[in-house]
């Protein structure tokens, strides 16, 4: 029968060739006998795990030698769809000849790009890539056993999304130092979200604990109230041109959205600080209009008259603002 008679054209494309290859022929599936392993003098690990969004779970061995802790031998049996059965080969794969402390960094990542025929296509549909994140899983479950630890003390932080193994600090940073306010940034900075897509907003093929959405809002809600802060404190002390540089930027934004932003995007326009310089006189604020607002007449009378004077009352009376 053909590919796309199975399938339909469309979905089995979806497919690199190294996944509908191993579907049907994977290459390391199967078992190891614990006999067999000692007779060897290795030592046998017998590690499960199931994905209770869809039933799939897989079982790995581990054939290690003791004395150098690395595996020598790997084997698996998969009870579930064709890809997780090509993920799971490809998992295994990847653990023969490294050492326990070097399989544990193999990621669902790894696998996925292991799985591909060029660097640039994904290997599996993104509602397919759960089936590799049981690699991670039992690769933890099968360590933590040879090394007598709770698989989950190879986690120093908590994992947002599984498949790109993306943690919730980095994706709190990453929003922060590139000014992200949106999902799709997100994904493009970080690739979390971009595959089973479980982790943007509740409603997935399985329920998580933190979500893109409520992380980007809550970062987005602290980063404007520290804006907010900054303003209020430059305005108490007066000490507006004794800030550091990053300072004085979230200062003035603070205020252009807490006084001005609203005017300028009710008008098609807005605007964004390019640069701060103090000299003797003057702390020059370097802006740039954006949208409606550049080129329009008022840019260099009224409009820069009113954000110069709001800044003056709230900041400093020696700042002066230069559209470029």
């Amino acid at each position: 029968m053909a590919k796309a008679d199975m399938l339909g054209e469309s979905l089995w494309d979806a497919y690199s060739n190294k996944v509908t290859t191993l579907m049907n022929n994977p290459q390391h599936q199967g078992e190891i006998f614990e006999a067999d392993a000692e007779e060897r003098g290795n030592k046998l690990i017998v590690a499960d795990f199931g994905a209770e969004s869809c039933g799939d779970a897989v079982r790995l061995y581990w054939e290690i030698d003791p004395k150098t802790d690395k595996i020598i031998n790997s084997k698996f049996k998969s009870f579930g769809c064709g890809t997780a059965i090509a993920s799971s080969d490809v998992m295994t794969e990847l653990c023969i000849g490294k050492t326990v402390q070097e399989a544990v960094k193999i990621t669902n990542i790894d696998v996925e790009m292991a799985l591909r025929d060029d660097p640039e296509t994904p290997a599996v549909p993104p509602q397919k890539m759960h089936c590799s994140v049981m690699a991670y899983d039992v690769i933890k479950k099968a360590a933590g056993l040879y090394m007598g630890v709770d698989s989950e003390s190879f986690e120093d932080e908590i994992i947002v999304c599984e498949c790109a193994r993306v943690s919730l600090n980095t994706l709190r940073e990453v929003i922060r130092l590139n000014d992200l306010t949106t999902i799709e940034q997100i994904t493009d900075y970080t690739k979390a979200g971009g595959f089973c897509k479980s982790c943007i907003k509740p409603g997935g093929h399985e329920a998580r604990e933190w979500y893109l959405v409520d992380i980007l809002r809550d970062t987005r809600k602290e980063m404007d109230e520290e804006k907010m802060k900054a303003a209020a404190d430059a305005g108490a002390s007066g000490d507006f041109a004794n800030m550091t540089l990053v300072q004085q930027i979230k200062a003035v934004d603070a205020v252009i959205d807490e006084s001005v932003r609203q005017f300028l995007v009710m008008d098609g326009g807005d605007m964004e600080v390019i640069d701060i310089k103090s000299g003797d006189e003057h702390i020059d604020i370097y802006i740039r209009y954006l949208g409606a607002c550049n080129g329009c007449a008022s840019s260099s009378t009224g409009t820069l008259y009113a954000i110069e004077s709001t800044l003056k009352e709230k900041l400093s009376k020696n700042i002066r603002v230069l559209p470029i």
